[in-house]
């Protein structure tokens, strides 16, 4: 299994972006899909989340400005990004934990796409 994201790049602030992850490989389901964040120096926090039964969850710091979507049926997440901020420049990192065709739940991680807010 593998988590693909892209989506990332340099905007200015206020400007948009829309981040994807898929996963790929021998998916049997998929329950609770994220995006984590991590800025030079910090910690990986966790930004939003998305459950199966289709609840999402998001940091104060972007609740609000970011959406987190996903389609079941492409196994992809998606994180819309509005009203960027200099603060929320980082690497962003899709996760999923997914059950797999022998049974076994595990998670999988994205290998992250950069995200610059700068003038």
């Amino acid at each position: 299994v593998q988590l693909q994201a892209s989506g990332g790049g340099l905007v200015q602030p206020g400007g948009s972006l829309r981040l994807s992850c898929a996963a790929s490989g021998s998916i049997l389901g998929i329950n609770n899909m994220s995006w984590y964040r991590q800025a030079p120096g910090n910690q990986r926090e966790l930004v939003a989340t998305s459950t199966s039964g289709g609840i999402t969850n998001y940091a104060d710091s972007v609740k609000g400005r970011f959406t987190i979507s996903r389609d079941n049926a492409k196994n992809t997440v998606y994180l819309q990004i509005n009203s960027l901020k200099p603060e929320d420049t980082a690497v962003y990192y899709c996760y999923a934990a997914i059950r797999t065709t022998d049974m076994r739940l595990r998670d999988y991680w994205g290998q992250g796409t950069q995200v610059t807010v700068s003038s």
